[in-house]
């Protein structure tokens, strides 16, 4: 597995109408730091999931090259290649995301701006999670964006957490009880979704 992602499968049961189907999630973190408070609502997003659902978590945005239209040609660059493949296979994309200086992170914004061309979020069932000190204007940001390509975000799939560091402990487990229950309904409602 390439270096970029880390793969997780879900071990609980849940109401999920297509339990005898796999399914594959992208679960794209705008956090770069790897005990983010976002990668923490994402690791607990996996602990959630039924037992047929596969979350990818893709590790690259840091790493991919700065958007330039003149290198989305015919043969762009191969880390756009790894990123667009893995949402296209996906049945779903989820993304969660902090606020830096009132919007979206640079290195997220970066990596949806490879997809613009290519169309990979077209009716693409998306989940949004905003978990930050504040975060009200990335996640309104982050939506707007994503409207402008078409992804697919249901009522009921997005989130946002403010205050995050308060709901997450020392050892990044998620720890306050309607956060997790929040963060159930965004995964049930994606599911549905798909």
């Amino acid at each position: 597995m390439p270096n970029c992602l880390a793969q997780s499968t879900g071990l609980r049961d849940t109401n999920f109408k297509h339990m005898n189907k796999s399914v594959k999630i992208l679960a794209i973190s705008g956090g770069l730091r790897p005990n983010s408070s976002n990668n923490a609502i994402i690791n607990k997003l996996v602990a959630m999931a039924p037992g047929n659902v596969v979350i990818t978590t893709y590790l690259g945005p840091g790493s991919l090259p700065h958007f330039n239209p003149e290198f989305d040609g015919d043969t762009p660059p191969e880390q756009v290649i790894a990123l667009r493949t893995l949402i296209k296979e996906a049945n779903a994309v989820l993304i969660c995301t902090p606020e830096y200086a009132f919007g979206i992170p640079g290195s997220l914004k970066n990596a949806i701006d490879w997809t613009v061309s290519s169309g990979e979020f077209v009716e693409k069932p998306v989940a949004v999670i905003t978990a930050s000190s504040v975060g009200s204007n990335a996640h309104a940001a982050l939506l707007l964006t994503l409207s402008a390509i078409s992804a697919k975000v249901a009522d009921g799939a997005t989130l946002l957490i403010p205050f995050v560091r308060t709901k997450i402990n020392s050892d990044g487990t998620v720890t306050d009880p309607e956060i997790i229950k929040a963060l159930k309904r965004v995964l049930d409602t994606l599911l549905e979704n798909i």
